[in-house]
């Protein structure tokens, strides 16, 4: 009973989280950067040229990372809509004397979830 409470005082503050962290994520995918060809300069230093091409290969690592970082959070979004989506369907099943271990185990997964998430989205 007290965890019925628990769950449907929970579950309507974690759908929408769940979807403006699937917005948000959409929406950052859809973006694309402009990068300006750069030409290089004639008769200019080597160490130069060195310092660039290094810059220009962290830029696209750190491209790929985000990337790959971006990937994940759909994935893990499109993941604990569908947890909050099943929690919700054991919890309507439930009944006030009955409390299923299946809605315990799936609430602490989108717990653990949406925690992974939150921090996915705070790194930079």
């Amino acid at each position: 009973m007290r965890f019925k409470g628990f769950a449907l005082s929970v579950l309507p503050l974690l759908l929408p989280c769940v979807f403006s962290i699937a917005a948000l994520t959409q929406d950052a995918s859809q973006a694309t950067p402009q990068n300006p060809v750069q030409i290089p300069r004639l008769g200019a230093n080597p160490d130069d040229r060195e310092d660039e091409a290094h810059a220009k290969l962290e830029k696209d690592m750190a491209r790929k990372l985000n990337h790959e970082r971006q990937v994940q959070l759909q994935r893990d979004t499109e993941s604990l809509l569908k947890l909050a989506t099943e929690l919700k369907k054991y919890v309507d099943k439930s009944n006030e004397n009955m409390l299923s271990l299946d809605v315990v185990k799936k609430a602490e997964e989108i717990e653990k979830l949406a925690r992974s998430v939150k921090d996915k989205m705070k790194a930079n």
